[in-house]
């Protein structure tokens, strides 16, 4: 029986012809992302805005007008309202009450009943509570724990390979993680402690992909001293692509799944991962590959170290380096 091959052992693609183009185009996405994060901002959920927050499932789609005049009559403060996943689901956020546990019991009792009054069919299917000062907390937590994630990635990549290595691998973290915050920004779905756990999880996969290409670009780097640098990205990057394709198929096969079954729990968990899946490939062959050009890594920059030491390269002398 013939094994299933997706791509071809002769495959010759030239990703590095269009690497300007790619590049600029990634930047500028870049570049839009922060933007929108900080014109529009991320619909933070109760994990990080802090407040009471109700979800409600109707048998038909949900009024949300209608909703939000009833919860507001309710008396328990200005209320938010989105769908949730479906039409037929909505989110309700509210202030948290001053006062204790009590308190809170007795607001959500009154919106309950409230929304029940006008729709007999409304069934709650969870409830939460975040105090302002823990959402605070878990705000700098969440971007402090990308952050040094993102730091700790390029530092271990600096020792691993060397300096370009690292600065190519975090600018493609940036790349990922800015076009994912994007997103969020431009559709406005709940951003939690799930989201930031997806982002995490992204900054992980990226950097698996770049690393198994850079560790084929070093063995090139090793293997072909003549060969020009574009040439060799490209042959490094055509080596590693039946690998890359198929592992990131099978992750876009599973989270398409977990996105159209997976209920509204998981809804952005599954979103974010299954856009990370694909701007972190993009970002390994289009982002992270040609950097190395531009910070001048060349098949005659480097040479293995003179004691046989596995991993670390060395700069060559200027008589090696005319010699051949």
């Amino acid at each position: 029986m013939r094994l299933l091959k997706l791509v071809p052992d002769n495959t010759n693609i030239g990703f590095l012809r269009w690497r300007n183009v790619a590049v600029g185009i990634s930047v500028l996405m870049i570049i839009a992302s922060f933007a929108l994060v900080a014109i529009r901002g991320l619909n933070f959920g109760v994990d990080f805005s802090g407040g009471l927050m109700m979800e409600v499932r109707f048998e038909q789609e949900a009024r949300i007008e209608e909703l939000r005049r009833t919860v507001n009559s309710a008396g328990a403060g200005s209320a938010s309202i989105q769908t949730f996943g479906d039409a037929n689901t909505v989110s309700i956020r509210l202030p948290l009450p001053p006062g204790d546990e009590a308190a809170v019991q007795r607001v959500v009792t009154r919106v309950q009943d409230a929304v029940r009054a006008g729709n007999p069919d409304a069934s709650f299917r969870r409830t939460e509570t975040v105090s302002g000062k823990v959402s605070g907390e878990l705000v700098t937590a969440g971007a402090l724990a990308i952050l040094f994630a993102m730091i700790g990635i390029s530092v271990y990549i600096w020792f691993r390979f060397e300096w370009q290595f690292g600065v190519g691998a975090l600018f493609a973290l940036l790349h990922d993680v800015a076009l994912t915050l994007g997103f969020f920004a431009v559709t406005q779905y709940e951003f939690d402690l799930n989201i930031v756990a997806a982002v995490l999880t992204i900054v992980g996969y990226s950097l698996n992909d770049t690393i198994v290409v850079y560790d084929r670009v070093r063995e090139n780097l090793r293997k072909y001293r003549k060969m020009g640098m574009a040439e060799l990205l490209d042959l490094s990057l055509n080596e590693t692509l039946p690998r890359t394709i198929v592992t990131s198929l099978t992750m876009i096969i599973a989270l398409a799944t977990l996105v159209a079954f997976g209920g509204s729990v998981l809804f952005g968990f599954s979103v974010a991962m299954l856009l990370g899946i694909g701007v972190g490939t993009y970002s390994s062959i289009f982002i992270a590959a040609p950097i190395l050009i531009w910070l001048g890594v060349g098949p005659g920059s480097f040479l293995p170290t003179e004691s046989g030491g596995e991993g670390r390269l060395k700069p060559k002398t200027r008589s090696e380096r005319i010699g051949g």
